[in-house]
């Protein structure tokens, strides 16, 4: 039953974080060297078995394509080891003599790691690596389409750390995951922070926990190919982009913007290599299969080739169809086209110029993608700034494939599977995700100057304000008066008025 189900899965997930929090303060007393040996450990662990992982991944969810699964776990073992090896995340990581502050590196404690369904063995690989080189714990919680081949994933990291020296539960997953089960790992007392990353509802959650926590946004990316673009270069990596692993990360170009004068050349080139252009019939077709509702996603199309997506509409196409694309003018959450679509099925924007091209892109954002990324084909630098001036993204990619430069594949990005979106989305940060956003930071400041401060003033009095010849007649009428009545002189405030007429003189 259903209610079993879901007590089991608390019990699991509950024992798991006992288990980690343990396990975690055990290894946040671990060398920089021991550390170091068991990230490298894991990561070559999981390295090694990228394909059978990507294979896994495939089956179980329908989702991608294994080769390019197997690409993503590559980056996100050896790719992010690569980039944080020589980090220093143990004792003082920074000194600052000019300044005369030492920075000291502190874990966060245990992490709820929230893996998604369209990466989820690469997902589990990186979380796992940046946790580890931080001394953290992490317990998984995946996603139920994909939890067999997460857990194999973390299985595989928690193996090969042990094996180099890490403590038993310094990883941990819910083998059966439930949302009751995952809504509670994120409130969980003993959880110190939240890596989330999945649908815009889980996310929501996990900034709702009253945890601190790391969400990403949707990523509707536009792409524009403006005029002095090389088409067939331009054209060959958005392909490239879009078809890789059926088009299932989050960076990968979802509405071709295209400059008019261009037009006809860009889709013919689209043509040239595979993509299928939709007449009106057909476009209507596929927009039933798309959405279930009005702004939501189809998951059933989410990973699936062109031509498994066309069967599904009834629409008759190439065995070796690439791409679909339609043409269209419109967006909003109403237009199936317009949304993310995490498969390869594009919108294609005609539009009159760079200003143009800047309005559509930032209504597509607006629909769901703002702070993520933005796809830029141009060889004309201005048209680069303006573009990186005006548009609420986080990245702007430039003449390179979106979904694969957005990770740290073909830029100089930080290799991540986690993809921040700044304020514009919603999130607590800009930056892809890696082992620098899992620590805290304390600082030893020493003194390097001096400051005056004044001494509070008596209430009522002050020292600033001159003494007039009427408030020295007052007072000497009043030590007269006293004498006169027999009352003791008040020797403080005939002082007083004796310095600070002095002071005036």
């Amino acid at each position: 039953m259903q209610l079993d189900q879901d007590l089991l899965s608390l019990q699991e997930m509950r024992a798991a974080v006992k288990k980690a929090k343990v396990a975690q303060r055990t290894y946040e007393a671990f060398s920089q060297e021991a550390v170091d040996r068991i990230v490298e450990a894991v990561a070559m662990a999981a390295f090694a078995k990228k394909d059978e992982l990507a294979k896994m991944a495939v089956e179980e969810t329908g989702m991608g394509v294994p080769e390019h699964k197997a690409i993503k776990n590559e980056v996100a073992s050896r790719g992010v080891y690569e980039s944080i090896r020589d980090l220093k995340t143990v004792g003082v990581i920074r000194e600052h003599k000019k300044e005369k502050i030492v920075e000291i590196a502190s874990p966060f404690g245990v992490i709820a790691g929230i893996v998604p369904t369209t990466n989820p063995t690469s997902s589990a690989i990186f979380k796992s690596l940046i946790a580890l080189k931080t001394r953290n714990a992490i317990i998984f919680s995946p996603h139920p389409s994909a939890k067999r081949c997460t857990v194999e994933a973390a299985r595989i990291c928690l193996e090969a750390a042990v094996k180099s020296g890490a403590p038993e539960g310094v990883i941990g997953w819910i083998t059966e995951p439930t949302m009751d089960a995952t809504q509670e790992l994120m409130k969980h007392r003993d959880v110190n922070l939240i890596l989330a990353t999945g649908g815009g509802a889980l996310v929501k959650a996990a900034y709702s926990s009253g945890k601190p926590a790391y969400g990403v946004g949707s990523g509707n990316v536009p792409c524009y190919i403006e005029k002095t673009a090389d088409i067939q270069k331009a054209v060959k990596r958005i392909v490239v982009s879009k078809t890789f692993d059926n088009g299932t990360i989050c960076a990968t170009e979802q509405a071709l913007v295209v400059d008019r004068n261009i037009r006809e050349a860009v889709i013919r080139e689209f043509k040239k290599h595979g993509a299928y252009f939709l007449n009106d019939q057909e476009k209507q077709k596929l927009e039933k299969v798309m959405t279930i509702s009005p702004g939501k996603l189809n998951p059933k199309i989410v990973g699936r080739s062109a031509s498994v997506i066309a069967k599904m509409a009834g629409i008759d196409v190439p065995a070796d169809a690439t791409i679909l694309i339609a043409d269209e003018t419109k967006v909003g959450k109403e237009i199936p086209f317009s949304i993310e679509k995490l498969a390869p099925v594009f919108p294609f924007y005609t539009v009159e110029g760079e200003k143009e091209a800047i309005t559509i892109c930032d209504q597509l954002l607006a629909l769901g993608g703002r702070g993520h990324t933005l796809a830029l084909h141009t060889t004309d630098e201005q048209v680069i700034r303006t573009f990186s001036l005006h548009m609420p993204v986080s990245r702007l990619l430039v003449n390179t494939p979106s979904s694969i430069g957005a990770v740290g594949g073909t830029t100089g990005l930080k290799p991540s599977l986690t993809l921040g979106c700044g304020s514009f989305g919603g999130n607590i940060t800009s930056d892809n995700i890696s082992a620098e956003h899992l620590l805290n930071i304390k600082r030893v400041a020493h003194g390097t100057k001096d400051i005056y401060i004044p001494k509070p003033q008596v209430v009522g009095e002050s020292d600033d304000a001159p003494i007039t010849e009427g408030q020295i007649q007052s007072v000497v009428e009043k030590v007269l008066a006293g004498i006169e009545k027999g009352a003791p002189i008040d020797q403080k405030t005939i002082a007083h008025l004796v310095t600070k007429v002095l002071a005036q003189i």
